[in-house]
């Protein structure tokens, strides 16, 4: 369903909620009055920039890393329930044969027109990390920062990397830096046993992003701060979080939310290929077996591998710990900020005119009523309006 506006809707615009209308012409916004045949939604849901996804491997049994078009689109459709409009598929470290068929699966369906969610560039997670800090990575093929090599896969993208995730403390990682600052690419430390010393040098010389704040990176301690610590003491670098509440306890949350600025915080699914499955569901991250138990995803040996977070899920659980924050903040964690964090502002992450018509349908807690890609409806979900059906 081809949809040509709203009229007279409660818009979540970046500085606040106001009532207004929105005219859409071949997929994007082209003005604020209302124009011929505009939807009039409920007086109970809002109009918010579609959702963007920084960092997401995963859904439905189906993985980036599986270098298949029927993966991603499974995965592109699927998100769209929680109100995903636009992300970033997320490489993990693999062989540099299975990554670079990643990438050229990537690249290859970026080029296409494809149902679902958007995908707008790869997120690198891995091989340039830490062995200490690998996590849920395969430690066989950890390398460290190489700035040819990354090269080499930007070059096979397409010049599609958006972000990389990095141990900036390993050999190589100031050239590393250097060729993500010259080429666009958002460097991220994390998977990284950087000491608070180290972080603190890598955010003076330009990096302004930590990969899953808290999860895989050295901790707060009183005798060195850590990636965390220095991560919530300097403004300008974005955190990502995971808020299922199981990768960072509540009160752990609360610590982010009172020193961060508001407009330096992300929310991130992190999502492996079990969301969306029941538990006790076998499924896979890259080429490691993996099961959903207690509501997380986790490999056989009981560590935690990912999430399974829905990202409409995330901003109902931080809402009583995030004080202060108003609907429209919350919603710029999910939207704005993660766009600017990886330049697609241009494009997406807010209401403005010359940008995607991509929009959520939500009521006030955060469930989706229906989800716009492009101008058009692509999901429904049960509390959606008749007018939408």
């Amino acid at each position: 369903m081809k949809i040509t506006g709203f009229k007279n809707a409660n818009v979540v615009f970046e500085k606040g909620i106001k009532t207004a209308s929105i005219s859409i012409s071949n997929g994007k916004i082209v003005g604020f009055s209302a124009p011929e045949g505009a939807i009039e939604l409920p007086e109970n849901l809002y109009v918010a920039p579609g959702f963007v996804d920084e960092h997401i491997h995963g859904a439905m049994g189906c993985d980036t890393m599986d270098a298949s078009v029927e993966s991603l689109e499974t995965i592109a459709t699927s998100l769209l329930q929680e109100g995903v409009t636009s992300f970033l598929a997320t490489t993990m470290t693999e062989s540099q044969e299975n990554i670079e068929k990643s990438m050229v699966c990537v690249r290859d369906y970026m080029k296409g027109t494809h149902p679902g969610a958007q995908i707008r560039g790869l997120h690198l997670e891995g091989p340039f990390i830490s062995v200490k800090y690998k996590g849920s990575q395969d430690e066989q093929h950890i390398k460290r920062p190489d700035a040819a090599l990354f090269h080499h896969y930007n070059e096979l993208s397409g010049m599609n990397i958006k972000e990389v995730t990095f141990a900036y403390e390993e050999e190589g990682g100031d050239e590393f830096l250097k060729y993500c600052l010259s080429h666009g690419v958002t460097p991220s430390i994390g998977h990284s046993n950087a000491s608070g010393d180290k972080a603190r040098e890598g955010f003076g010389k330009g990096i302004y992003c930590v990969t899953h704040l808290y999860n895989a990176q050295t901790p707060l301690h009183h005798r060195n701060a850590g990636i965390v610590g220095e991560a919530l003491i300097t403004d300008g670098v974005h955190t990502e979080v995971i808020c299922d509440l199981r990768h960072i306890c509540a009160d752990a949350l609360k610590v982010v939310f009172r020193n961060k600025k508001k407009e330096d915080i992300v929310l991130i699914s992190d999502s492996s290929p079990a969301k969306y499955l029941p538990e006790g569901q076998s499924s896979h991250l890259g080429k490691q077996p993996i099961w959903v138990k207690d509501g997380v995803a986790v490999l056989e040996n009981g560590t935690i591998a990912a999430s399974i977070l829905h990202l409409d899920q995330a901003l109902r659980n931080i809402r009583p710990i995030a004080e202060g924050y108003s609907y429209t903040d919350l919603i710029n964690l999910v939207t704005i900020n993660p766009a600017r964090n990886v330049h697609l502002d241009k494009e997406v992450g807010s209401i403005e005119e010359g940008k995607r018509a991509d929009f959520v349908i939500l009521d006030e807690d955060f469930h989706v009523a229906a989800t716009i890609v492009g101008g058009e409806v692509v999901y429904r979900g049960e509390n959606c309006p008749e007018i939408l059906k």
